[in-house]
């Protein structure tokens, strides 16, 4: 728990991304929020956060589930009087240089975005991932026609590992998106990534 809470004191700037991460605030002004452990309560406090069409909403039982054994990955931005401004959810899975961090659900109300806070909570579950369990890399699932999220990431330094046929409702596609962390190096979990296949890029 003290790794944790030295995490959350680190932000926004941390890790070897610091060059990356200015860059990402230099031309916003973060509203004044504080990061912290999501709790249970704050479960019943989302309705204000989970309004874009783009969000998936899941049941208390399935949050319940990720504060039980990931609680170090799931925290909330919460404003001064409690109004919860954003959270993201993740967890560790794999084996060997499968061993990743997962970005489950990340969500930001609409009141708080263009204010640099979707890339401060994913600093922190990358420095989480990276610091405390040692992942190779961290991975996603997002709409393709989610275009503002899938820039978002890219600018993250994302990249579309794979297209998963029919991964959401209504049939639609999903890009699983992949970003090495330090322990991979050599950026071998991104290697055989469709953006570099469709695009001739070599990792």
């Amino acid at each position: 728990r003290d790794l944790v809470q030295s995490v959350l004191s680190s932000l926004p700037l941390s890790g070897p991304d610091l060059h990356r991460r200015e860059a990402c605030y230099e031309s916003k002004s973060l509203i004044m929020v504080t990061i912290r452990l999501l709790s249970v309560d704050d479960l019943f406090k989302f309705n204000n956060v989970n309004l874009d069409a783009f969000t998936e909403t899941f049941r208390t039982d399935f949050y319940l589930h990720y504060l039980t054994n990931w609680p170090e990955c799931c925290v909330v931005a919460a404003t001064p009087d409690d109004t919860i401004a954003g959270y993201i959810i993740g967890k560790v899975e794999g084996s060997n240089d499968s061993w990743h961090g997962h970005v489950t659900a990340l969500s930001i109300a609409p009141d708080f975005r263009k204010t640099g806070l979707a890339q401060r909570l994913m600093a922190y579950l990358e420095d989480v991932c990276d610091r405390i369990h040692g992942c190779f890399f961290m991975d996603l699932f997002v709409r393709p026609s989610n275009t503002v999220a899938v820039r978002f990431y890219r600018k993250l330094g994302y990249v579309v590992w794979r297209v998963v046929s029919g991964y959401y409702s209504g049939s639609e596609d999903a890009y699983d998106m992949r970003r090495p962390l330090a322990r991979d190096r050599d950026g071998k979990s991104i290697a055989d990534a469709h953006d570099f296949k469709t695009r001739g890029i070599k990792a």
